[in-house]
Parts: structure tokens; C-alpha cells; sequence
């Protein structure tokens, strides 16, 4: 709500898509969004999920509501000694390292086992297993507009890298009917979160022997890939619809 010249008017909705870069100053970020949260802004994702959702320790939060992810170490500052342990108890060839606060493959790194540590993240971070799979079954992506699977997309690296970004050459396909273990926790992702999501991308990667794992659960600012989308954003835009005509 704000007043000018003594009258006021009310946004009925605020929509935070182009809210990049929230990574790169994440405390500014979360005053924002305790300010939002305060003041009643009408924000869809809510204001509490926008600053939970950029802080990647909420997967940490969903695997203890019982979400598969990949083996992660926490920590405060990368050392020698987790990267070793780490590849110890994965008997992974590479780990994935990145910043607990990240996005777009920022300062996200991967090392192959008997290989230097050089430039690892400063602060909080994770290590995870490198997962093959990414390369030959690639991560797929469910978009889910007011709590309704929209479509869903295959993303794959160019040969050599590990980032399915498009930005890095990652390669992008529509995928009609999602496999029933990828939608599946799709589901049980959103049901753990627990909250009135107007959007959300979850992202998921089989391992080696099919069990799906959740890699993110993309709530602020996603990519909708509304290229493969065969309803080209109709679902989104009913969403908000819906949204705006049940919200009081």
C-alpha cells in the first residue's frame, strides 16, 4: 500500500521475475524481502519463500522432510580435507562444489579426484558427487503453474562441460510426458515446501541406478522455458489469473 497526496492505491500483485542478481548482494536481498514480508506486500512466490529459496541450505531443510538429494557436505569455508572425505565416501570421480548462495552456475566449480582446489567459494558453501547422469540422461525440469504441472524440459552440457545453462551451450528439448519418478518428486517437493507457490521449477537428475534426486527447486526468478511449452505461458497466465480473482 502507498499513499500520495492523500489518496492510496494497492498493487494487487507483484510478480519478482526479474529480480536477478539477488546472489551477488544476498543480504540486501533478504531486507528486501523482510520489507515486502512487513509492509503486506502482495508478492507471489510469498516474500518468506523468496528469501528461504535463495539461500541453497533449503534443500538441506527438504531432505530432513524426507526429498531425495544427492549426498552433500555443508560447510562454512571448502577445505582439502572435505574434498577428500567427500570423494572418500561417494567414491565419486569429480564433485561439485558451489556457493550456498548462488545462481546460474555462479563460482560453481568441479573437481576431479587428485585434482587442486583452486578457487573454491569464500563463505558457506556445498560438495556434492559430480552425477554422470547429467550428461547422458540430462536434468529435467517440471514447471508447475498454481500447483499444476505446465510442461516439463530436458537440459544436457555441450560435450566437456557439466553446466546445462543456456548460457553454456546447454541444449534444451521439450519433453512431452515426464517419467513418473521425476514428476513424482516433483510432487512430493512441492508438498514438502508447504507453501501457496503461484510458480515453481523443480529440478531433477536420475543417478546411476535411476533414483531421482532433487537439484533444485527454483522459486524466485526461474527460467519458465516458455520456447517449450506447448501451451506457449497459458498456463502461467491463468495462474496469475486465478491468483488475482481468490486472493482477497
Amino acid at each position: 500500500m502507498s499513499t500520495t497526496a492523500g489518496s492510496s492505491w494497492k498493487i494487487p500483485l507483484v510478480l519478482p521475475l526479474l529480480a536477478w542478481g539477488y546472489h551477488l548482494d544476498h543480504a540486501r536481498w533478504l531486507r528486501a524481502c523482510r520489507a515486502w514480508q512487513d509492509a503486506g506486500v502482495p508478492i507471489a512466490n510469498p516474500a518468506a519463500v523468496l528469501a528461504s529459496n535463495s539461500d541453497k541450505h533449503y534443500l538441506d531443510a527438504l531432505a530432513r522432510r524426507g526429498i531425495a538429494i544427492p549426498p552433500t557436505t555443508w560447510t562454512e569455508r571448502v577445505t582439502r580435507e572435505q574434498i577428500d572425505a567427500m570423494f572418500e565416501a561417494t567414491g565419486a570421480a569429480q564433485l561439485i562444489v558451489k556457493p550456498a548462495v548462488s545462481g546460474g552456475a555462479w563460482q560453481t566449480q568441479r573437481v576431479r579426484r587428485g585434482e587442486a582446489l583452486v578457487g573454491a567459494p569464500d563463505g558457506a558453501a556445498m560438495i556434492q558427487p559430480y552425477l554422470p547422469t547429467i550428461e547422458t540422461a540430462g536434468e529435467t525440469s517440471l514447471l508447475f503453474f498454481g500447483g499444476r504441472l505446465s510442461h516439463a524440459v530436458n537440459k544436457r552440457p555441450v560435450d566437456g562441460d557439466f553446466r546445462i545453462q543456456v548460457q553454456y551451450g546447454g541444449l534444451y528439448s521439450a519433453v512431452p510426458s515426464p517419467p513418473a519418478g521425476a514428476l513424482a518428486l516433483a510432487e512430493q517437493t512441492l508438498a514438502a515446501i508447504g507453501a501457496p507457490l503461484l510458480y515453481a521449477r523443480i529440478d531433477v537428475v536420475p543417478d546411476a541406478d535411476g533414483r531421482w534426486l532433487l537439484m533444485e527447486a527454483e522459486l524466485i526468478e526461474p527460467d519458465f522455458y516458455l520456447g517449450q511449452d506447448p501451451n506457449a505461458g497459458a498456463g502461467f497466465a491463468q495462474a496469475v489469473r486465478a491468483h488475482l480473482t481468490t486472493t482477497p
